[in-house]
C-alpha cells in the first residue's frame, strides 16, 4: 500500500460510510465498532439526536482514504457528560469545576455504552504509519474545532495505549474480570482446574438455578423474533430500574441491532412455567464472547450466575472461543473463574495545570491497582501445584 496522499474527512453519521469498507478494516475480537452496532445506536437515538431527544453523544467518524479506498477510521464522539463510558472521570470533572476550568464538551474515542476492549484505530491490513499519524492529527483537530477540553481513548488495546503515550497522551489502567479458555473440552474440565471449595460452590449454584427452570437456550441473532426482542428490551430496562442505573440504550436498539448485526448477536433465553422469564444478550466472534444486558421478570436464586456467567463459559468451551468478557463490574466474578485483567485508556487534557494533577493521580492509581492485583492473586479460584485436593 502506498504511503502518500492520505486524506482524512469527517462525517456525522455511520450511514454515510460503506458497511463493507468500514467492516473491512481490522477490528480485532470486539464487534462493538462494527458498522451494524454503530448503526443500531444511531437509528435508535442511543447516540446522536437533537432537541429533547439529544443523547449527549455527538458522532464524528473520521475516515482516512487513499484515493477512494478507506484505509483507516476512528469513531469519536463529542460528549456533554460522562455517562455511559465506564472508565470514570467524574472526579476529574468535579476538580475542574472547583478550579473554575471548563470540562465539557470533551472528545471520546470509544464504543458508546460498552465497556469492552477493542481496536480504537481501525486500520486496513498493512496500512503504513502515515495513516495512524493522519488519524491522530484529525482527532486533535476535531477537539480543537469543537472546543473540547480533553480527548479520551477508552478501552483501547495495550498496544494503542503505548502508541498514544508516544503522542502526548497519559495512560490509565483500570480493572475488569475476564474468563480465559485454557483449552478446556468441557465445563467439568474447567471446574477441575479450580480449588475444591470453589468447584463445589459453582456446582451447587448451577444445580439450584437449573432446578428452578425448564430450560436455558441459545438463540441465534437471525432467529430473534419480535417477542424475544421485546422481552430482551424489557429485561434490560428492568435491570437498570432495579439497580438505579441509566438505560443508555433507547427503545428500539435491540430490534434494530437484530437487523444490522444479526451475525454476532446471541440471546440466552430462560424458560420457566412455559414462559420466558429471563434472558441476556451475548455478542460472539471467533476470538471473543461478550455478555451483556442480563435481566429477568422474576427473581430465581442463582439464575443470574447461570445465565450471565456459566452459560457463557459453556458456550466459549463448546465453540473454542479464547476469551469471555461478562461486563464491567464484579469482584464476585473472581470466585467463579474470571481473572482480574487490566483495561486500558489514554487521555489528553488541554489545561496544563489540570493535566498535571490528573496525570499524577493516574500514576498513583496505577500503583494502587498493581497492589490490588497482587492481593487478588492470593484469593484466585484456580489450583496451584501446592493446593491439596
Amino acid at each position: 500500500m502506498a504511503s502518500s496522499t492520505i486524506s482524512v474527512r469527517a462525517v456525522p453519521s455511520i450511514s454515510e460510510v460503506s458497511p463493507a469498507a468500514w467492516d473491512g478494516l481490522e477490528h480485532g475480537p470486539s464487534p462493538f465498532l462494527r458498522h451494524g452496532f454503530l448503526k443500531a445506536l444511531e437509528d435508535s437515538g442511543s447516540v446522536g439526536g437533537t432537541g429533547r431527544k439529544r443523547s449527549g453523544w455527538v458522532p464524528v467518524y473520521l475516515l482516512a482514504e487513499l484515493g477512494s479506498q478507506l484505509v483507516g477510521a476512528v469513531a469519536a464522539y463529542v460528549k456533554e457528560h460522562s455517562y455511559g463510558e465506564y472508565i470514570f472521570d467524574w472526579g476529574w470533572a468535579n476538580a475542574a469545576q472547583r478550579a473554575g476550568i471548563r470540562y465539557y464538551p470533551k472528545l471520546v474515542v470509544a464504543a458508546p455504552a460498552t465497556p469492552a476492549t477493542g481496536n480504537r484505530l481501525l486500520l486496513a491490513k498493512d496500512a503504513p504509519p502515515v495513516v495512524t499519524e493522519a488519524l491522530l492529527a484529525a482527532v486533535r483537530q476535531v477537539a480543537d474545532d469543537t472546543d473540547c477540553s480533553s480527548i479520551h481513548w477508552l478501552f483501547c488495546t495495550a498496544a494503542e495505549q503505548r502508541m498514544l503515550a508516544e503522542h502526548g497522551y497519559f495512560a490509565r489502567d483500570t480493572l475488569q474480570f475476564h474468563w480465559k479458555n485454557r483449552g478446556y473440552t468441557s465445563f467439568d474440565g474447567f471446574l477441575g482446574e479450580l480449588k475444591s471449595r470453589k468447584r463445589k460452590q459453582i456446582r451447587k449454584e448451577r444445580a439450584k438455578a437449573q432446578a428452578a427452570i425448564e430450560r436455558l437456550t441459545w438463540v441465534e441473532g437471525r432467529e430473534l423474533d419480535q417477542a424475544r426482542l421485546d422481552d430482551l428490551d424489557r429485561f434490560y430496562r428492568n435491570t437498570t430500574d432495579n439497580h438505579g442505573g441509566r438505560d443508555y440504550l433507547r427503545p428500539g436498539f435491540f430490534h434494530r441491532l437484530a437487523e444490522t448485526l444479526p451475525e454476532s448477536m446471541r440471546m440466552v433465553e430462560v424458560i420457566a412455567g412455559g414462559q420466558r422469564i429471563a434472558g441476556a444478550l451475548f455478542f460472539e466472534t471467533p476470538e471473543g464472547l461478550y455478555g451483556r444486558y442480563w435481566g429477568a421478570d422474576a427473581h430465581v436464586d442463582m439464575l443470574h450466575f447461570e445465565t450471565a456467567y456459566y452459560a457463557g463459559i459453556d458456550r466459549a468451551i463448546e465453540k473454542r472461543i479464547p476469551l469471555f468478557e461478562a461486563g464491567a463490574q464484579g469482584e464476585h466474578k473472581l470466585l467463579r473463574g474470571f481473572e482480574p485483567s487490566p483495561t486500558y485508556s489514554a487521555h489528553w487534557i488541554r489545561h496544563p495545570g489540570l493535566a498535571a494533577a490528573i496525570q499524577d493521580y493516574t500514576a498513583r492509581e496505577s500503583a494502587a491497582m498493581a497492589t490490588e492485583l497482587a492481593e487478588m492473586a492470593k484469593y484466585g479460584p484456580y489450583r496451584s501445584d501446592n493446593d491439596d485436593e
